[in-house]
């Protein structure tokens, strides 16, 4: 026989209320601009810089930026899927089990695009 409570419990941690939803939105909302902001500064400052005397920015300084601008990319393109899911009605649930996403994670990751257990399972996979 299930307890009343546990279900109650497993309902809390899994369900998205009105308000968990507009204050998941919002903090997505200021990823976006963070995200976008981060990418210009990235491209404005491959300008030149430090440099090994011929004008051009070191490699190394290339190199970096090139990482940062790949790395804000695709945190800019999680968090637009994101908010696409939101749009369409299919945010927090798993991609791969199809099971709802955790509140509690995605109140720490609101671009996650799966459950713990999948991320576990994927991870473990590489």
């Amino acid at each position: 026989m299930v307890n009343p409570n546990q279900q109650t419990i497993s309902d809390r941690d899994t369900c998205l209320t009105p308000e968990d939803l507009a204050a998941l939105r919002e903090n997505l909302t200021e990823q976006l601009q963070f995200r976008r902001e981060q990418l210009q500064q990235i491209t404005a400052d491959a300008g030149p810089g430090d440099d090994d005397g011929s004008g051009l920015p070191a490699a190394s300084q290339v190199e970096v930026r090139a990482k940062l601008a790949t790395s804000a990319r695709m945190v800019l393109a999680d968090i637009e899927a994101a908010l696409r899911r939101m749009d369409e009605q299919r945010y927090g649930d798993c991609h791969l089990c199809l099971r709802p996403i955790a509140r509690d994670r995605l109140m720490i990751v609101p671009q996650a695009r799966y459950c713990a257990r999948c991320q576990q399972v994927g991870e473990a996979g590489r």
